[in-house]
């Protein structure tokens, strides 16, 4: 029987760039930030209905209220706070069909209470929870703050995507306590549906660009380790623009994760998201399945936001994936 894999196709709004931390690793942040105005937004959302897309992930900056200068560009919106332009740009995306994804870093439980009937699930992303030095400028990634965040996610039932980030300094032994950490959180709340194994990417003018990113066979390593770990209700993610795939799959990935024919993946945009065609191509020997946002457990326990509701059971088939009948 050939393994199924999974996929999202998405659209990447990236809200803001401005965030309080500074991480020896990224290139998303910026001093001199930005905001995506309504428009912009909408007319990504736009492309991405047009392409087909089912997601629409947000993603932004931590705590940007923290950094000097946000609250101007806030103002320009109209907004009267970032949660509120959530919201409002959340709605933009369910008029056009697109199921919210929300991953904004460090939220408190409230600021999850009040997102989370217009999303489809969210996101946080641990990383690690050893102390490496790469972290050592970003108060956002304590990985007690995180643990703390992911569990009050649980809290409120909201289906999440958390995941590990492979080679900013911890080691084989920091990535076995990560995903246990993981473990331990679904096993009290039930609400993790997939977990990134996500390989550092070096990036020009940061701190790490010399770092020569993990091996591929640590990478495999990583996804038997996390697949012997894990649950079999949570899914392990390989992102297929970051590495090659098939060796991933082969180790025990089974979800590919977001994949956008529109936009790129702007945390790591000198790597292009493959085509749907290259995909199949490379992974002949499994069978590549459409899901929504919200994976189809979730979908059966109605944990999903409250405003995606009708928008849910329009867009997802008897087995929870994408209906394949969609015009």
């Amino acid at each position: 029987m050939r393994k199924r894999l999974t996929y999202s196709r998405n659209i990447f709004i990236p809200v803001t760039d401005v965030c309080r931390n500074r991480c020896d690793y990224c290139s998303f942040r910026r001093d001199d930030g930005r905001i995506i105005r309504r428009q912009e937004a909408a007319d990504l959302l736009d492309r991405g209905a047009e392409a087909g897309c089912t997601e629409a992930l947000f993603s932004l900056g931590e705590a940007p209220m923290e950094a000097e200068g946000f609250f101007r560009l806030l103002r320009l919106t109209g907004a009267g706070g970032l949660i509120d332009y959530l919201i409002e740009l959340s709605e933009l995306a369910l008029e056009r069909g697109l199921l919210p994804h929300t991953n904004a870093g460090l939220l408190s439980k409230e600021e999850m209470k009040r997102l989370a009937p217009y999303n489809g699930s969210m996101g946080l992303m641990l990383e690690t929870t050893a102390e490496v030095e790469a972290h050592r400028s970003s108060p956002g990634k304590s990985p007690r703050l995180r643990v703390e965040a992911i569990s009050a996610a649980g809290e409120l039932s909201i289906p999440f995507t958390t995941g590990i980030l492979v080679g900013i300094g911890e080691t084989a032994e920091d990535r076995v306590r990560s995903i246990q950490a993981i473990k331990e959180i679904h096993e009290v709340y039930g609400h993790i549906q997939e977990v990134i194994v996500q390989p550092f990417d070096p990036k020009p003018d940061t701190p790490m660009a010399c770092t020569p990113p993990s091996t591929a066979e640590v990478l495999a390593e990583t996804v038997r380790m996390a697949r012997s770990i894990l649950p079999p209700e949570v899914a392990v993610q390989a992102p297929p623009n970051l590495a090659d795939p098939l060796p991933l799959v082969e180790a025990g990935a089974c979800d590919l994760g977001g994949i956008s024919p529109v936009t790129p993946d702007w945390i790591n945009p000198d790597r292009r998201w493959p085509t749907l065609e290259d995909l199949q191509t490379q992974l002949a020997g499994f069978d590549l399945l459409e899901r929504l946002a919200v994976y189809p457990r979730y979908i059966d326990l109605g944990w999903y936001g409250e405003k995606t509701r009708d928008l849910v059971r329009r867009l997802a088939g008897p087995d929870g994936l994408l209906r394949r009948d969609r015009p």
